[in-house]
Parts: structure tokens; sequence; C-alpha cells
């Protein structure tokens, strides 16, 4: 048994995910409306764009997650990637919150693209890491749960700075005053990371080929379970944060709440995680997170039922749901760090790959919950300035109906998922 990581380790680690945090809420929650009510472009236009965009991961991510694999340097095999990716988010993220008056479409579509590029190159290294630091199965968790601890600092750090600056309501100033706090954050936790953690030294494997990588499937017969079971779950906690902005202004009408209302959600987060980790250890990782989705689907199943002035009831369902965030968060992909484990026991690296298809499927999960979302609410003539009443039943349907739906399929899937396979 491998002795536990010192906290240091886990600090340096876990800090990098606060400023990918920080970056991750304006683009997924703030982006969308941005284009949509300050740019001025179509719902379903702005939807079909994003989705097309994150569509290039299904090329991009393997290659990147391959090469971290191989590429071996004097610096190490995945600092190297998690440097230059964050250049290019610098870069690519200031131009695509400041489209010009002409070309939009193409502007967001292919500063989009390079956004997801750059996110690759920095996550799929950052994440297939964590498999290397440790082999001990519960201090995996622990791992996965500190750097999941510090992506919800992250989180409620791009919820208060523009709720502090009173701009929260607006997601074009959001935008602007998020990416200044994104770069301060980069440039100090960044060397952090790099400095602090060493890399254990894994063979490459450089003669592996597409047909080996394919077998991996046929050596660890629930991969393909977990990894499908994490897709819908992943896309029923995606959309409704990809509507959470419209259904708390339209449907809530609490536009000042916004704010408020997320802070509440990822402190819940952080009440909730020391549980699931402490839940993990004495029933296992399985156990735990699906006792994490029947929480969050027996509080969001009563959304759809709400309206104007149930702000208290739609508090309290944040609250109770966002206890399950933690879970959701820290566990999969602890279970996916424990797969991780067992095929590289013949000492082969192929955590940069096996992450770069978790990656894939987590930006797979998160572009159908903009393509389906915003494409059905365009088909029902949805405005956000002046939306009718059907559109404002499918908005609630969107939110709270079918993530329900999807997150207990999910739930039923990984019932038959065994841990010791």
């Amino acid at each position: 048994m491998q002795s536990k990581l010192a906290r240091i380790t886990l600090f340096s680690y876990a800090s990098t995910a606060i400023p990918l945090a920080m970056l991750g809420l304006p683009l997924y929650i703030y982006l969308p409306t941005f284009y949509t009510e300050s740019v001025g472009l179509n719902v379903t236009i702005v939807g079909l764009i994003l989705f097309f965009a994150r569509l290039t991961d299904v090329i991009t991510d393997p290659l990147v997650g391959l090469y971290s694999d191989r590429v071996q340097t004097r610096f190490g095999k995945r600092k190297p990637f998690i440097l230059i990716g964050s250049l290019l988010l610098v870069g690519s993220f200031y131009a695509l919150i400041h489209p010009p008056q002409q070309m939009i479409e193409l502007w967001l579509l292919g500063f989009s693209i390079l956004v997801y590029l750059g996110w690759s190159i920095v996550t799929i290294p950052y994440l297939a890491w964590s498999a290397e630091i440790t082999s001990d199965y519960h201090e995996k968790t622990r791992l996965s749960a500190s750097r999941e601890l510090f992506t919800i600092m992250g989180v409620l750090s791009a919820l208060l700075i523009p709720y502090l600056y009173e701009v929260s309501e607006y997601a074009d100033k959001s935008l602007m005053i998020l990416y200044i706090a994104f770069v301060i954050a980069l440039l100090l936790m960044i060397p952090i990371t790099l400095i602090g953690v060493k890399e254990r030294i894994i063979k490459s494997g450089s003669s592996f080929t597409w047909v080996e990588i394919r077998s991996l499937w046929k050596k660890i017969p629930q991969l393909g379970r977990l990894q499908t079971a994490f897709t819908l779950n992943s896309f029923a906690n995606a959309l409704p944060a990809t509507l959470f902005i419209f259904f708390v202004q339209l449907v809530l009408q609490e536009k000042e709440q916004t704010g408020p209302l997320l802070l509440l959600y990822f402190a819940s987060g952080i009440v909730g995680l020391p549980f699931w980790t402490i839940l993990a250890k004495k029933i296992g990782k399985r156990k735990s997170w699906q006792i994490s989705m029947l929480l969050a689907s027996a509080a969001f199943v009563f959304v759809p039922f709400l309206g104007s002035g149930d702000l208290i009831w739609f508090a309290l369902i944040t609250f109770v749901s966002g206890l399950s965030l933690g879970a959701d968060m820290a566990l999969p992909s602890s279970i996916q760090a424990d797969v991780v484990q067992k095929v590289q026991s013949e000492k082969r690296s192929y955590a940069g790959i096996l992450f770069s298809i978790w990656a894939m499927l987590t930006k797979f999960a998160l572009a159908l919950s903009v393509g389906i979302g915003f494409v059905i609410l365009g088909v029902v003539g949805f405005d956000p300035v002046k939306p009718t009443e059907l559109a404002l039943i499918t908005l609630s349907l969107l939110y709270g109906g079918l993530p329900v739906m999807i997150k207990l399929i999910a739930y039923w899937i990984m019932k038959g998922y065994n841990e010791t396979d």
C-alpha cells in the first residue's frame, strides 16, 4: 500500500483547478447568453455553432491524449502541455469575448474551436497526471476530491467577482471582468502545480497502435458502462447549467438573484464534498455516486412546477441538489483513475488517451446541452425579451424535467458496474 500523499502535494496539484474553473463558468454559462443577448445572434444559431465547435474535440482530444502519453521531455510528460495550453487559452478566449462587427458567426466558431483546443491541451494531461501521482485506491479519491474542492473554489470566485462588482446580471460585463481574474489566477497557480508536483517516469509505449487502444475495452469490460453513465450524467448536469440564467430571469423572474443562487449551489457542493469522500471510503465510489444521483433527482423533480414567486422553494432545491455536486465532480474521475491504474500496471502509459476520451465525453455532453437545449427553444420560438407561455413551459421542462430522466438512466446503467472487474 502506498503512503498517504502529503498535503503540499494535494495543494500543489489542485491549484491549477482554480483558474480552469474560473474560465469554465463564463465559457459554459455566460458565453451563450452573451452572444444571444449582447451580440444579437439568434439563439438557435448560437447553439448550433457551439455544438459544432465542440464536435472538433472528437478529433483533437484523442490526439492530445495520445501525444501527452508519448512525448517525454526534460521537463516531464504532462507539464509542457499544461503550459502551452494555458497560453493558447489566454489568447483565444480574449478574442472570443471581443467579437468584431462583421462575420460574427465565423468568429464565434473559429475562436470557440481554439478555446476548446487550448482547454484540451491543459485539462487532459492534468487529469491524466492524477492517475500517475498515486496508485492507492483511496488516495486517488483524496487527490480527485482536492482537485474538485479547488474547482468549486474557483467557481465560487468566478461567481463572487461579478457579484461584488455588481455586474452579475450582465453577461458581457461579467465575461470581461472574469477574463482578467482568470489570467491573474493562472499566473499565480500554474507555477505552483508545475514546480510543486513531481512526475513519475512511465514507459511511453511509443509503439502502441489504435488497435491496441481499442482493445482496452476488452481488457476492462466495465469501461464502456462507466463512460456511458458518465456522459449521460454530465449531460443531465450541463443542461440546467446552460439554461440557468434564462430560467432564473424568465421563469422565476428573479434576475437580481442569479449570482446568489449560483453561490448557494456551489457553496452547497463544498459542504457536501467531505461527506461523499467519507462515504466512498465506507461503501465504495460507485454506490456513493449513485446515491448522489438519486439525491439530485429527488430535489430537481419539483423544478418544472415552479414559477414566479417560488424563489424560496427554488433556493431549497438548489441547496439540496448542490450537495450532490461534490460527488459528481470527484467520484467518476476517481473511478476512471482506478481503471487507468489497472491498464498501467503493464508499465504502459494509457492515462493520457483514456482521460482524453473522458474529456471528450465531458465536452460532448456540454455540446449536447447547448445544441439540444437551444435548438428546441428555437423551435418553439423562444425570445429572451418577450418569451411566450409555450417557450417558458419548454424552458422549465428542459431545465428540470429532462435532466431527471437522463440522470435516472445513468443511475440504472451504473447498477451493473463492478469496480473489481
